[in-house]
């Protein structure tokens, strides 16, 4: 084998976490050189996961962009307003790009990226870890084997989870739409990237309505006061109490927000949650992200898919519609229960399918296998080693998920 596979990270939160715990356990194929990040703790977190060199450490993903190319790839993994200045001014430094999604802000910014990555020669490859998982390739392999007939339509329902919700879009990073993303964007377009990747088409028309109709003013109990370290008379009851952070939820929500969440005590706890947004009640926020939408995507091949959002479920479910059958399942987040079965329409009788297991570098299982899966396919769709896979999201094919997810807003 060749030399490692060299990478910088720009950003250095819980998905850089998350791809070099996995890829940095295979040395021969990973190093990382540099990362930026303006939290010292986060910055020596991930260089303390490269054992084979000294990490060159930064306090700005600018500050090492200045730099000439200090490796091969980059990891784009700031926060969603700062990928398109991020990825822009690193390909033209010579970086090729692993972009954490979304791509950009807004779908003329992703254009440009592609355009700019294609006039200079450089891959992109989209972090959309959904088609890196065992059950997505399945269901991907099941449909392009003529098995369910004619695909006439998709189902996803997204179902992203009570607590997740409230911590991440509404007292979170993206909870205010024109500071980060909109909702479908920031959580859902790689499931928007399934629509297309699994019906082969580009999107013709898309139609979407949403709803905020639970985390807001209207929905507060009485008395319930602006902050839940100020004394709330139905804490003991509520689902969203924030002290809970320092509880059943401190692992691993807490540590995503928190610098040194793991050696602080309660005490230190609640005086950061009675200062910063975690400590909010989550019905007194200045959150505008939906907590629920829909989305119907005419296909140029005349197929129809659709898409629920929903804070009020949890994992991901599916129904691919076909003449001859029915595939339908669901693929827990955490990856600690897939489902996968086919109805045959003559029959009429089920049968389970077997998920193949994941074959990335790791056992890693975020994502339901993807993180592992994605890092997996790495160094041969960098290198041009082997075969990188079918299912690689570069961003040539991997655009269309962004245009759908922006068009449904």
């Amino acid at each position: 084998m060749e030399s490692p596979l060299t990478f910088v990270s720009l950003g250095c939160g819980a998905r850089a976490d998350a791809y070099f715990s996995i890829a940095l356990g295979e040395p021969e194929r990973h190093q990382l050189v540099a990362v930026a990040d303006p939290v010292e703790a986060r910055r020596r977190r991930i260089a303390a996961l490269e054992s084979a060199a000294e990490v060159r450490e930064f306090e700005t993903a600018e500050g090492l962009l200045e730099r000439e190319r200090l490796a091969e790839v980059a990891l784009v993994a700031t926060q969603d307003r700062q990928h398109f200045g991020h990825a822009r001014r690193a390909l033209e430094v010579g970086y090729d790009l692993l972009l954490e999604k979304p791509a950009a802000a807004t779908a003329g910014e992703v254009e440009a990226l592609h355009q700019l990555a294609r006039q200079l020669g450089r891959k992109v490859v989209l972090c959309f870890v959904l088609r890196y998982t065992p059950f997505y390739r399945r269901v991907k392999e099941v449909i392009d084997s003529g098995r369910l007939g004619e695909v006439l339509a998709v189902d996803l329902v997204e179902g992203v989870g009570t607590w997740h919700f409230g911590h991440s879009f509404v007292r979170g990073h993206w909870a205010i739409a024109a500071e980060s993303t909109p909702m479908l964007v920031a959580k859902c377009c790689h499931d928007a990237d399934l629509l297309h990747w699994f019906l082969g088409s580009r999107s013709k028309h898309v139609f979407s309505r949403k709803r905020l109709g639970h985390f807001h003013a209207g929905r507060a109990p009485e008395g319930a006061p602006a902050r839940c370290t100020d004394g709330c008379p139905v804490a003991a009851s509520c689902p969203y109490d924030a002290h809970r952070y320092a509880g059943d939820q401190r692992d691993p929500w807490l540590a995503q927000v928190m610098t040194g969440a793991a050696e602080a005590d309660e005490a230190s706890i609640h005086e950061w949650l009675a200062q910063g947004p975690w400590g909010r009640c989550v019905y007194r926020c200045d959150n505008d992200a939906p907590d629920h939408q829909v989305v119907t995507v005419e296909f140029e091949s005349g197929a129809i898919g659709t898409l629920t959002m929903t804070a009020f479920d949890s994992g991901r479910r599916i129904r691919v519609f076909g003449t001859r059958g029915l595939l339908s399942g669901g693929l827990h987040v955490d990856g600690v229960e897939s489902v996968l079965r086919i109805t045959d329409h003559d029959s009429g009788k089920p049968e389970s399918l077997d998920l193949p297991v994941d074959s990335g570098a790791s056992d890693y299982s975020g994502h339901g296998g993807g993180d592992g899966g994605l890092v997996a396919t790495l160094y041969p769709t960098f290198r041009e080693v082997g075969d990188p896979a079918g299912w690689a999201a570069l961003l040539d094919e991997a655009v269309e998920g962004h245009r759908i997810a922006f068009a449904a807003g």
